[in-house]
């Protein structure tokens, strides 16, 4: 072997400026080919790695990562209850590396979300991807997300509890009212403490772009229905706007208000991503702040990037309301901060007031304040 490249005491601040990483995977070659690719990067540095999640609690302990790279089927210890643990006992960023090429992985991957994961990165031929290079790109971007996230918006929420109530038998109100959210990295979490507590009586329609891939905004938007008052679904192309529904753009497709004034209706749009993205949220708040004017409610929560404060401003500048999360409950400030830059805001709320502002403005700008 040839001399290293490095002097000995020129190691630690090599390594220094660099975020610490554990990677615990089942595969010896996915840990393997895991750690070269973030090796090669000038970010990140692989302090270890671990074979299960019992394997990755003692290494956690040993080791004090910054992040973790956690894979959801393991042997002994799960991703999944590993990571329970170690949002309830030693918090840290977490990025979920699995497979999800089935639905039940695909439910398992969006509940690692829930629990306090900051994003999940598919494996792109499943468990053992030997093209994992393929997406260097999106495993690195996961990691700088996990490196900026905010540890105390990562607290691990309750399990939402599953609602059964009898189907409305009033005829649906064609939308006057609209809400669109925005949200990235930390969405879904947010988007579970939010919808929950939103009154199936709302005077308005929920438009939701939460960037996520194809394949699993359906199984999230059932997700969220099980949990919700209101209607949640995964919106469909053409399909009517109504009160008390809430509309999940479909990962693949950017989503629009379009139709006629007086019966709204979704439209899909399959141009280019938007920001590396797409579905993005800055179409669907421009169709938005168009088709609806005053009675548009914009809302950005945590994400990476800047998506959502064009079309905030937009909403704002036709005369529609504007909420930002706040910094503090945030997973990722970067969306709400550039808004809130942008387009400024009628109201900065953390996490859990967000529904009940929703709520509120919902009623100031609605049909009810009108009569």
């Amino acid at each position: 072997m040839g001399p290293s490249k490095y002097a000995r005491s020129d190691v630690g601040r090599v390594f220094s400026d660099r975020r610490t990483v554990l990677v615990v995977d089942d595969s010896a070659f996915m840990r393997r080919l895991i750690s070269q690719i973030l090796e090669a990067s000038t970010e990140f540095h692989v302090v270890g790695t671990a074979k299960n999640g019992l394997d990755a609690l003692e290494r956690i302990h040993e080791l004090n990562p910054e992040i973790v790279t956690l894979d959801i089927d393991m042997p002994e210890l799960d991703g999944l209850n590993a990571l329970g643990y170690i949002m309830s006992e030693t918090p840290r960023a977490v990025v979920m590396l699995a497979a999800a090429t089935t639905e039940s992985a695909r439910e398992l991957a969006l509940r690692a979300l829930e629990l306090g994961a900051v994003d999940f990165v598919r494996k792109p031929s499943g468990p053992i991807s030997l093209d994992l290079e393929v997406i260097t790109d999106r495993v690195l971007a996961a990691l700088r997300a996990a490196a900026a996230a905010n540890l105390a918006g990562l607290r691990m929420l309750p399990p939402a509890v599953a609602r059964v109530e009898s189907p409305s038998r009033t005829p649906p109100k064609a939308a006057t009212v609209a809400v669109a959210i925005a949200c990235s990295t930390g969405g879904p979490r947010a988007l579970a403490a939010i919808l929950p507590e939103l009154p199936r009586s709302l005077e308005a329609t929920i438009l939701i772009v939460q960037h996520m891939p194809p394949g699993f905004t359906k199984s999230f938007a059932q997700r969220l229905a099980s949990v919700s008052r209101i209607h949640v679904r995964e919106a469909e192309d053409g399909e009517p706007l109504y009160h008390g529904r809430a509309y999940v753009a479909p990962g693949g497709h950017h989503v629009r208000v379009v139709g006629p004034p007086e019966s709204p209706v979704i439209g899909f749009d399959d141009g280019p991503p938007m920001w590396g993205v797409r579905p993005a949220a800055d179409p669907l708040f421009r169709s938005v702040a168009e088709r609806f004017g005053p009675s548009a409610i914009g809302v950005v929560l945590t994400g990476m990037g800047r998506d959502g404060s064009a079309g905030l401003k937009a909403i704002r500048d036709a005369g529609g309301r504007a909420i930002v999360q706040d910094r503090e409950t945030a997973t990722i400030f970067g969306m709400p901060q550039s808004a809130a830059q942008l387009a400024g805001a009628d109201r900065v709320a953390p996490l859990g007031a967000v529904a009940s502002v929703i709520t509120e403005l919902v009623g100031a700008v609605g049909p009810g304040a009108r009569r």
